[in-house]
Parts: structure tokens; sequence; C-alpha cells
């Protein structure tokens, strides 16, 4: 695990925001005004997706992919100019938020300042063209880690960002040499001690396609010895089996419970239900009172949380990576209890020994922590529907944090209509 992690990022929350279609506008400027509510949603630190200029050869849509970099080092002209990204950073910190930015290495647009002026710096096919290792990425080419001068200018350029940023966001990180990852955060934590990185760490079946390949891809362990959170995509087919009828709630929690004794001590997998390449939540749990259940248990399980802008008004559909397609703002807030669960987050004894199990046959989830001082209980009728289900808890009468109101266990048994978090 990364020297440097800091543990109070379990507690915490993470809004990711695309600038493109998180207002009419689509620009920095336009972000602004809205950061004093995204703040009082419970956001600590603000996740933007990729600001760099966008390519044009082999464009994805009218618009392009955000993840199609043309340059590193400077802002799309889309969203405004360079003047107006640093405003808007200052703005972030001044409404009391970190401010964190898209690193994608894996890749650049096949037009990027790196393809035209560095194409050593380019894996290559048997003919020697620049190439890709995901076939379906055709807006894009892959960047060669064999090439220690490429190292050099990646790191150059995390450096000139770490000077206005807090951190980053790292797509397929997977693919990147952990070897490399490490010397970046070195050279960043110069610049910026205490910088934050999240992984996006890659499905399991991806490894095993690139190392089938001959490519190379760290697994979560690996990558463990860097970064500081991880995507949850370890076990990312269990949650969308699990959630679609196509498998037991047990076996995605045997799963999730089971990263409490294959990871390193203070590891941080992201807990999410959505993000910008998922299916929004709202969508996958059309039943209003399950979507407040699974809501409340990914506060309450083990790690960073994350919100998808949009989420907090139960948006159900996902925004177009390659055009503009503004949220709708109009759908059901859920603001004051994103509010109450980020409270009970920061309360929460996080470095205890977390585990979550179900029943199945209510749809009921029991999750704890307990490490010998401290003991916090959740059940979540994740099924949208009240059920009873045994707590490690003597009998007697506590109260929900959730909602202040008073639950009674009798004979092990807790009966919930809804979440019920007990601190």
């Amino acid at each position: 695990m990364s020297l440097e992690t800091n543990p109070a990022l379990r507690r915490s929350v993470i809004y990711e925001l695309y600038v493109r279609s998180h207002t009419p506008q689509g620009t920095f400027r336009a972000v602004e005004p809205d950061l004093p509510r995204i703040r009082a949603l419970g956001t600590d630190i603000l996740w933007l997706m990729p600001i760099h200029p966008i390519g044009e050869a082999n464009r994805k849509g009218s618009m392009g992919c955000p993840y199609a970099n043309r340059d590193y080092r400077t802002v799309n002209p889309e969203y405004g100019t360079l003047e107006d990204f640093l405003h808007l950073v200052d703005a972030i910190h001044d409404n009391g938020m970190k401010c964190i930015i898209d690193v994608v290495y894996n890749h650049t647009s096949p037009d990027s300042i790196l393809a035209t002026g560095h194409p050593e710096f380019f894996l290559r096919d048997e003919a020697g063209n620049p190439t890709r290792k995901v076939a379906d990425w055709s807006d894009v080419v892959d960047l060669d880690y064999s090439n220690r001068e490429l190292w050099k200018y990646q790191i150059e350029t995390l450096k000139i960002w770490a000077e206005i940023v807090d951190g980053f966001r790292c797509d397929v990180a997977s693919t990147v040499p952990v070897a490399f990852w490490r010397k970046a955060r070195q050279a960043v934590e110069r610049v910026r001690p205490g910088a934050i990185w999240l992984g996006e760490s890659v499905h399991l079946d991806h490894i095993l396609a690139f190392r089938r390949q001959g490519f190379y891809a760290a697994t979560d362990n690996e990558l463990f010895d860097v970064f500081d959170i991880l995507y949850p995509y370890d076990i990312w087919p269990l949650y969308e089996g699990a959630t679609g009828g196509a498998m037991s709630l047990s076996r995605y929690f045997a799963a999730l419970s089971y990263q409490e004794l294959s990871f390193p001590t203070w590891y941080n997998k992201l807990s999410c239900l959505e993000n910008h390449d998922q299916r929004r939540a709202a969508d996958r749990f059309p039943n209003r009172d399950s979507l407040l259940a699974w809501t409340a248990l990914s506060y309450f399980q083990k790690g960073t949380t994350l919100l998808y802008a949009g989420q907090e008004v139960s948006a159900v559909h996902t925004p177009s990576l390659f055009e503009r397609e503004p949220i709708d703002w109009t759908g059901e807030d859920l603001s004051p209890l994103l509010r109450k669960l980020y409270d009970i987050k920061k309360r929460l004894p996080t470095d205890a020994a977390f585990h979550v199990e179900a029943d199945d046959e209510q749809g009921l989830a029991v999750a704890d922590y307990r490490d010998g001082q401290h003991l916090a209980v959740g059940v979540f009728p994740l099924a949208g529907r009240p059920g009873t289900a045994a707590v490690p808890l003597a009998d007697g009468n506590y109260e929900n944090a959730l909602t202040g109101e008073s639950v009674t266990v009798r004979e092990g048994r807790l009966a919930a209509a809804g979440p019920v978090i007990i601190l």
C-alpha cells in the first residue's frame, strides 16, 4: 500500500462531473454557480472528467470522446480558457472541496501532439503502424511505456497539473506499468504533498484478455502499492448479476466481504452504484425504496463513495460521451438523504473489520463494522420491501441514525421497513 495514503479517504465522497453535460453551456465558468450545491450534498472531492482538447482523427460522434486526448498540457477550448479552468479550481477550493482531474495515460488520439511529435512513444503493429490493444477504441492509439523518454514527459506533465489540482483519477490504470505510477507518485508528492490517486482498475476478464495477448495488465493488489483508491470492477460483474437477478445477493456480498482479507490492510475500493461508463442507478433500481436502500448501503460500506452528477436527482439517462447531452435535473431530489448519509459516513469506524451478508429470500443486506471497541450495524431492504434481519446487537431500543427514530431488537432480530443504521 502506498505509504502516503490517508485512511480518512475511506470516509470521503467524490463527485464526478462531466463539464460538457453538467450545464447547457458546457463550460468551466457555467459549473461555478453549482459548486455550493455540490458541496452541500456532502462532497469532499470534485473529479473533473478529462479537461483536455479532444482529437479530430477517427472522432466518435459529432463532438468526440474526452478520453481521446489531443494534448495533455492544455485545456479543451470547448470548455473555456486555461484562465477559466484556474478560476474554477480556485472556486472549488473556496467551497471547501479538493479537485482531481482525469489522467488518460494509456492512449491518445491518433492526431495528438505526442503522436505527431513523438511517434516513437506509441505501440506499433507488425506493419509498423500505431495501434491499440482494444479494437473497439477506434479513436485512440496506445502509448508504449517501454520508452523511458515517455515516462519523463508524462511525469513532467503530472507535475505541471499538480501545481494546480489536488490529485488524479487515472484512466485504465491497470494497463500502465505500476513502476511508472510509483515513480510518478513520488515526483508529484514533492510538488503536491498528499495528492489523491484514484485508479481505474479493470475487470478481471480484461486483465486475463490483455495477458493472453502478451500485453501488460496489473491486478488490484499490484496497483494498491501506489494508488489510494481503486475501482470496484474486480467484482462489478457480480454486482450487475445480483442486481439484475442473474445471481444471488449472497454471492456478490461474499466477494465484497472477502476483499477485507485479500487486500492490504488500508485498502480502499471505490463504493459506487454508477459512473460515466455504467448504467444509472435510478434506471437499474426503478423501485424507489430499492434505490434508497442501495444508496444507503453504498455510503455505509467501506471505501470512498462516488456520486456521478445527476445521481442526486435520480437521473435515469447516462449522458453520451460523444455528444452534448445536458443532465435532466428535474428528477426526484435525493439531496437530503445524501447529506444525512454523508454525515453518518464521517462517523463510521472504517478502520474496523467490515462484513456484509444477505438474506436472499427477503432481499435484505446486513452489514457491520467491528473491532472490539466499535460496532456499527446497517440493515438495508434492497428488494424495496420490509423485512426482518438477524443483527449482532443485544435486545433493546436503538436510534436509527438515518431517521432519528427508535428501532427495537427482539430476540436478536430487527424489523426494517427502510434502511436502518445504528452507530
